[in-house]
């Protein structure tokens, strides 16, 4: 959930970013044409989201599996001596696969994020839109595109 919120954060800091740097080489205030963009309905609705949220939970009913595993196998060790030895070695294990995990799914999330701030810019672009803004931050106005994005973010 916390890197979800990340990934909005940094979906959104993009959006305002196009949206500014758009916004300041406009020359006319009269004709902007101005669009924004639900960010975190679109991360919600992302297929790409969805199937990484399945693997993760899959990836933490793995490492619960190997948890119980390795502490059987401590268990049934007949010395202190030996079962400090595998539960030190279990432990060194459990990091790694927990810092392999958390790297892959920061990366995925990372290229979907990517995916998304290019779906954005392009349909900007090609609708020729002078602003993109995230959908929260604005009260009033703008046309809302979220739906057009949502259906390019699940197409590929």
């Amino acid at each position: 959930m916390k890197n979800l919120k990340i990934l909005g954060i940094v979906a959104f800091a993009f959006v305002l970013g196009l949206g500014v740097n758009n916004f300041a080489m406009s020359q006319s205030p009269a004709s902007y044409k101005v669009a924004v963009v639900d960010v975190p309905k679109l991360v919600e609705s992302s297929n790409q989201v969805k199937a990484l949220k399945k693997e993760q939970l899959k990836n933490i009913e793995d490492m619960k599996k190997f948890v119980e595993n390795a502490k059987a196998d401590v268990d049934r060790q007949s010395t202190d001596e030996n079962k400090a030895k595998l539960a030190n070695k279990y432990q060194q294990s459990l990091v790694q696969k927990r810092k392999a995990n958390a790297e892959s799914y920061s990366k995925k999330l990372a290229e979907i994020d990517k995916k998304i701030s290019n779906i954005i810019t392009k349909k900007a672009q090609s609708s020729g839109y002078d602003l993109v803004l995230a959908k929260g931050t604005v009260l009033y106005g703008g046309e809302d595109i979220t739906a057009e994005i949502a259906k390019e973010v699940n197409k590929k």
